[in-house]
């Protein structure tokens, strides 16, 4: 076992410059292009709504019991829900947001385990230092180590979404013995993280770079009455539900200040220049389950499949008709995605039923992903030292699983301990998807 600090990677010197000069020239970018719309509409652009009072929601004890803990000199803010004696689930929400992004999964929780939905170090109602050093990899997995620690348990599962899930990744891989079960929600592993952006978000790679400089971006966040909130929570601002709109504001309340996006931001400052040390070949034992919406403009699924290989036992799971937030967007199916991984047990050989619709289900779930479906098989002939090569013909079969989800029909392809599964809506099809791939060839190949 390799310890810990051995685990961290930094980057190297020639990555660290190569870093700091992209970082220069998409500022300079972004900088010229917010200047030319300061020009435009110079009202509109520094146009910042006061919010003295937090909305409702924000305090709302329905969900749970609102506490705080200092760990070392840092106070947590965290909403409890469930029976203490229960096993605990820790809740880690992503970038930006805060405890309340978990508001439809804590009821059910807390049915079955203990749960605690944490707002992170600079976030929400938690200590926000604004230090850059503060929030070095190191430093947050060690306080969230003893955050668990402080409640009383040895162990816990932890679901993460977005930046929550990336620190997931770490406290997986640095204390696993915590850690029992893993959920990383729209969230690839640390090595593929960062790469994981597609060109047509809010927070794309320009920005990404734009957010290693110093005080620009806390700058930039507030403009236009923090328009960068109602471009990332876009599944808020058209729903037809006026509760869920009503958390627009509240998001808006928590990052109304510089001084709110500061911590936020730092995380993106401290986190590009770290990875996990793979070389080694030691894959993670704890059983992780990978969940990603079908249309997410964040994520690309490509980097969540490659995050499975680092899993000895792993299952991904698509949710159709969703974005970067499938917990809020599509609940239900994430709920019961979350439930049966967490309390249950699925049977991993998939049916000998041919599915209906499969041409349709695959098609409209992955239409995004179909250039990558050579690399899938390759992964599991890795994975599996060839034992997809059992399969007549080298042929991919896409069989119907026995009931994973009762309002969605479910693909899955299956190789070793892993587990893919395709959510989507059943439609009709008159013949099963089982044919060879003329581009496999054998061996181990691999897109690392």
């Amino acid at each position: 076992m390799i310890a810990a600090d051995d685990r961290i990677v930094r980057a190297s010197t020639r990555e660290t410059i190569e870093l700091h000069f992209l970082s220069f020239v998409y500022g300079l970018y972004l900088i010229v292009r917010r200047f030319l719309r300061w020009i435009w509409d110079p009202k509109k652009f520094f146009m910042l709504q006061q919010r003295d009072q937090p909305p409702p929601c924000l305090v709302d004890n329905s969900l749970g019991t609102h506490s705080y803990v200092k760990i070392k000199g840092v106070k947590f803010h965290y909403v409890e829900a469930g029976d203490k004696s229960k096993p605990l689930v820790l809740l880690l929400h992503g970038f930006p947001d805060c405890w309340l992004t978990w508001r439809k999964q804590i009821p059910c929780l807390a049915e079955h385990y203990r749960v605690v939905a944490i707002d992170l170090k600079g976030f929400g109602d938690s200590d926000k230092p604004l230090n850059k050093r503060s929030y070095k990899v190191e430093i947050l997995i060690n306080e969230l180590k003893q955050f668990i620690l402080t409640l009383g348990v040895k162990t816990c599962n932890i679901i993460g979404h977005d930046l929550g899930g990336l620190l997931g990744w770490y406290m997986v891989t640095l204390h696993r013995d915590i850690v029992y079960k893993f959920v990383a929600i729209s969230s690839p592993h640390p090595n593929f993280y960062w790469n994981r952006v597609s060109g047509n978000s809010a927070l794309d790679r320009k920005w990404i770079h734009f957010s290693r400089l110093p005080f620009l971006p806390e700058i930039d966040a507030l403009k236009e009455d923090l328009s960068i909130i109602n471009d990332i929570f876009q599944h808020l601002q058209i729903s037809q539900d006026s509760t869920e709109k009503s958390y627009v504001e509240a998001y808006k309340y928590a990052f109304s200040r510089k001084e709110d996006w500061t911590g936020p931001i730092n995380y993106y400052r401290n986190l590009q220049f770290t990875k996990l040390n793979i070389d080694s070949g030691e894959q993670i034992d704890n059983k992780t389950l990978l969940l990603v919406g079908n249309m997410d403009p964040f994520v690309t699924i490509e980097s969540i499949i490659q995050s499975a290989e680092h899993v000895e036992v792993s299952r991904v799971k698509i949710i159709s008709e969703a974005q970067h937030f499938p917990h809020q967007e599509k609940s239900d199916a994430v709920n019961k995605a979350i439930i049966k991984f967490l309390i249950g047990t699925t049977n991993l050989t998939p049916s000998k039923t041919p599915a209906k619709s499969l041409v349709s289900s695959w098609l409209g779930s992955l239409s995004n992903t179909v250039k990558y479906g050579n690399q899938m098989i390759d992964a599991m002939h890795k994975r599996t030292n060839d034992i997809v090569n059992v399969l007549p013909n080298k042929a991919l079969y896409l069989g119907q699983t026995t009931s994973y989800f009762p309002k969605f029909s479910a693909s899955s392809i299956v190789s070793g301990n892993s587990q893919f599964i395709v959510s989507g809506k059943n439609k009709q099809s008159t013949a099963p998807i089982i044919g060879p791939n003329p581009n496999i060839t054998g061996g181990s190949q691999g897109w690392m």
